[in-house]
């Protein structure tokens, strides 16, 4: 036998087909990795790593946080389940935090924990260790009765409706009602969008309250699940939705996370209006009345419902200074009273509206009442998407985040000269055209198998009739409210703006993820400290702002397009393929999504957070099929985020959830990965091979025998049922089953991984045994998340026989072909062999044989499909339709998998880096 380097020993008495393939090797495997000791490790991976964890605020210590929730990592056997923690600022303070559970290895141990503060920690930097927490001044409280659900953070009190339209029946301050009528409003039209059609009939929608749960009840955080659905009057419903609201102890804000999924296909009912709507007290005289927007950065529209500055007569400076600021101006009798005798000339200005209809421009407007003219205010390019409606004596703050990059959204205040305000934050404007999600062409005659195969030669798009449905896809926005006592000044309102853009978030640094494992334990800091290493760290920032750059001036913005960019570039147009099939929307192909997580692992960089957290709200929500018998699946990349006819697991792949939702403790990502635990199910209603499936190979939907691939879709699954498990959601038990039934059937394989693919039984969570060796020759098995995955599980199970195959089919992959027809008796894909020598990478680190960490650098430089990204150079080009900085090199494939790979490869064998 040839190997291209030697083998890792397995423990005494264990061979790679030794495990047991019986419905029973569950039990004793989980028995053997309870008790037998870990494998060799790197330095890093030693002990139970760190006891304590210096945290600091992602973006420097904001000026305003209505409190933040974050994940931490923990070695295992460092802290058992029942584990407190206490928080202490850098002044040495204790600060009450709460901490709950996120997921827990196999014996027990915490793996990740949550943790949340109010808006009292103000602290640059906080240490968390364990310890007793301190207790919040005062408790936020969570009361339930039959009919309503009643949150006291001790500033505010919210009642939360168990039924009926109303989220939010009302919030206090003290014995005050300022806020009320919380709903959520949906305007749809049954006629396509034509802005040339003379008559159109709409139909106003709003939220019908199905179920509320209390899933937090403080000290510190308290979080309310409503769900329901869009109802009329007439009593139709249609958009299913989860709404939570979050509440912090000494919070006078609450933060709404908005989630609709889209029922229809498209063609019976278009979205004309998505908003959230709330009445607002207002009992100050029309001059203390005031109307705040947020246009870009901290420049504010700063009105009145009824102005008195720049009248023909003058009150008096002092008086106009008080309106500007927003302070209660003097008694009208102190005024120079050729005013204070004409007030009831001046116009009150009752509604208010900005519209963010692209991202390049909002304008606002205003009249005095409904039935009269609108009057242009400005126009301004990227609203924050804040706004503020109240006087002296309270108002309400309202915001979105995301606003222009989410277009068409709109701010709108009506009846701010009356005793009730209306406010509604429009995720989609009625003043946009209606929202259009029907397929982008007719098929071009492509109705049998080998047309549309035809066809997939000449656009890369993989049509069907009747699969580019949106039905099932979700969208998520995430709003912050304020009920305050008085009109905030001019630079706390520029702060509460700055929340809505980004929550302010705790994180931990890199240096404590990369020592307690997280992910696997295949990343670590950044390290300049030898030439090749310096310019591989100077590529992965290049490549990083290259595509930070390609989103604003190619404009990746939009209500669905948000968070995602593109697969592939146009040289001669000198665009991106926005318009060529599977060249368009890149949908997570090949990992990006796991790009941009890991370098935030790496380089603990703000933007490439903010950049990775609108990734992974845009590809977990709208890639995905949520409701009906695709749930679970996602869409390959094209032209429409739903148009592609294949739908698979490896676009859900729960491998690019767990980031956002272990750094975050998110609980909508949470829902989406227990979604994805059972998604295996999807194999037995959709054929992934139908189109190239022999004749003489019927598909036959067997529970207990259906075909699944080890590589893209075991990968994705086991991700799903490694989170479910480690998290112990409703059915962990059987996921544990599940990812130890498949290691043990996968190492038992005739070749192990390389055999490629086996007959998987739903009911028992294992691949039977095929009794021929085979060689699956795929060049993408390893590029969704499997290597990560695999590192992950060797992490967290110590299985002998599953390790010593992974470890040798890595050896293999970038072994010649000659070694791997003599090893397998067949060989592998050749494609991104320079990204795969992560892998090497990781052999390395199980096993210290240096001849590995030679040959991850040998070919992740040299391998002949190694990318070279020199000259890091752009070209200004203005010929475009709008001036852009041109890079012709590249595209997402081969980025996405070099930048994973120089991560994971800088970090195991950054000691090993060639001289040149």
């Amino acid at each position: 036998m040839t190997s291209p380097a030697p083998e890792t020993e397995t423990a005494p008495g264990v061979s790679r087909r030794g495990v047991l393939a019986t419905t029973a090797g569950v039990a004793a495997a989980a028995a053997l990795f309870e008790a037998a000791p870990a494998h060799a490790q790197t330095a890093t991976d030693e002990g139970a790593g760190p006891d304590s964890v210096e945290l600091r605020w992602l973006e420097g210590r904001p000026a305003e946080s209505p409190g933040s929730t974050w994940g931490v990592p923990w070695g295992k056997g460092r802290f058992p389940e029942d584990q407190r923690f206490q928080l202490v600022a850098d002044d040495g303070a204790t600060v009450p935090v709460q901490t709950w559970p996120l997921a827990y290895w196999p014996d027990g141990s915490l793996k990740w924990t949550a943790h949340a503060v109010g808006p009292a920690a103000t602290a640059e930097k906080f240490t968390l260790s364990a310890g007793e927490p301190a207790a919040p001044a005062f408790a936020v409280s969570v009361s339930e009765s039959k009919n309503h659900i009643d949150v006291n953070t001790g500033v505010i009190t919210a009642r939360i409706g168990k039924g009926g339209k109303d989220l939010v029946k009302h919030i206090k301050r003290g014995d005050r009602t300022l806020v009320k009528e919380g709903h959520l409003v949906n305007i749809t039209q049954d006629e396509a969008p034509d802005p040339e059609t003379g008559s159109v009939s709409r139909d106003r929608y709003v939220s019908d309250i199905d179920e509320v749960v209390v899933e937090q009840d403080g000290p510190v955080r308290a979080v309310v699940k409503v769900t329901g659905t869009h109802r009329k009057s007439r009593g139709s419903s249609w958009l299913p939705f989860t709404v939570r609201l979050y509440f912090y102890a000494g919070g006078e804000s609450f933060r709404m996370v908005h989630t609709f999924v889209y029922d229809s296909d498209g063609d019976d009912a278009y979205i004309a209006g998505l908003g959230v709507r709330f009445k607002v007290a207002l009992t100050d005289a029309l001059y203390d009345r005031h109307v705040r927007f947020v246009g870009e950065g901290h420049g504010q529209l700063t009105e009145a419902v009824k102005g008195i500055t720049g009248l023909r007569r003058d009150p008096g400076a002092n008086v106009r200074a008080a309106q500007v600021a927003g302070e209660r101006l003097p008694d009208p009798a102190t005024w120079d009273q050729r005013v204070t005798t004409r007030l009831h000339w001046i116009p009150n200005w009752g509604d208010y509206s900005l519209a963010q209809l692209n991202s390049e421009g909002f304008a606002v407007k205003k009249r005095t009442k409904e039935g009269y003219g609108w009057v242009p205010v400005d126009q301004g390019r990227r609203a924050s998407g804040f706004g503020y409606v109240g006087g002296v004596s309270g108002g309400f703050g309202f915001g979105m985040k995301d606003f222009w990059q989410r277009h068409p959204t709109g701010l709108d205040i009506r009846g701010a000269h009356t005793e009730e305000a209306t406010v509604t934050v429009w995720m989609w404007s009625p003043e946009a055209q209606p929202m259009d999600t029907r397929f982008y062409h007719d098929g071009l005659g492509q109705d049998t198998y080998p047309e549309q195969l035809d066809a997939l030669e000449i656009t890369y798009e993989d049509y069907e009739p009747g699969f580019g449905t949106p039905y099932g896809a979700a969208r998520t926005t995430e709003l912050q409210f304020w009920v305050t006592e008085a009109t905030p000044t001019h630079e706390r309102l520029g702060a509460m703006a700055d929340v809505v853009r980004a929550q302010p978030q705790v994180i931990a640094p890199t240096e404590h993820m990369s020592a307690a494992g997280a992910f696997g334990g295949l990343f670590g800091p950044v390290d300049r400290s030898h030439p090749v290493k310096a310019d591989v760290e100077d590529t992965l920032d290049f490549l990083f702002e290259h595509y930070r750059t390609e989103q604003d001036q190619r404009h990746w913005y939009g209500f669905w397009d948000f968070g995602d960019f593109m697969h592939s570039k146009d040289t001669d147009r000198k665009i991106w393929r926005y318009d060529v099939g599977g060249y368009a929307w890149d949908n997570s192909e090949i990992s990006p999504d796991q790009w941009i997580w890991m370098a935030y692992l790496h380089n603990n960089k703000p933007e490439v957070f903010r950049f990775a957290e609108a990734m992974t709200r845009k590809t977990s929500e709208v890639n995905c099929y949520h409701i009906g018998e695709w749930a679970g699946l996602g869409t390959r990349h094209g032209v429409q985020h739903w148009g592609d006819s294949s739908k698979q697991v490896r676009v859900s792949n729960a491998n690019y959830r767990r980031y956002f939702y272990y750094l975050t403790a998110d609980e909508r990502t949470g829902d989406m990965l227990h979604m994805l635990a059972s998604s295996e199910e999807t194999a037995l209603v959709l054929d992934t091979g139908r189109k190239i499936r022999a004749a003489d190979d019927p598909w036959v939907p067997d529970r207990n025998a259906i075909d699944i691939g080890f590589g893209t879709s075991w990968a994705a699954l086991a991700a799903a049922w490694l989170t479910e498990w480690e998290r112990r959601g409703p059915d962990w038990e059987f996921c544990r089953d599940k990812v130890l039934g498949t290691m043990e059937t996968i190492a038992a394989q005739p070749n192990g991984f390389a055999q490629g693919s086996g007959l998987y039984d739903m009911d028992t969570g294992r691949y039977a045994i095929a009794e021929t060796p085979v060689t699956e020759r795929s060049n993408l098995s390893n590029s969704f998340g499997r290597i990560e995955i695999c590192a992950e599980l060797i992490q967290q199970v110590d299985m002998p026989a599953f390790e010593a195959d992974w470890l040798k089919y890595s050896r293999f992959y970038t072994a010649t072909r000659a070694e791997q027809e003599a090893e397998y008796g067949g060989r592998f894909g050749d494609l991104f062999l320079y990204s795969y020598t992560r892998a090497n990478a990781f052999v390395y680190k199980r096993t210290g044989d240096e001849s590995q960490a030679r040959l991850a650098w040998e070919r992740f430089r040299g391998a002949k499909d190694a990318p070279d990204y020199s000259p890091r150079e752009t070209e200004a080009v203005e010929t475009t339709l709008n001036p852009i900085a041109w890079w012709p090199n590249g595209g997402t494939n081969d980025i996405a998998q070099w930048g994973l790979a120089a991560i994971q490869i800088l970090h195991m064998v950054g000691d090993f880096a060639p001289d040149a």
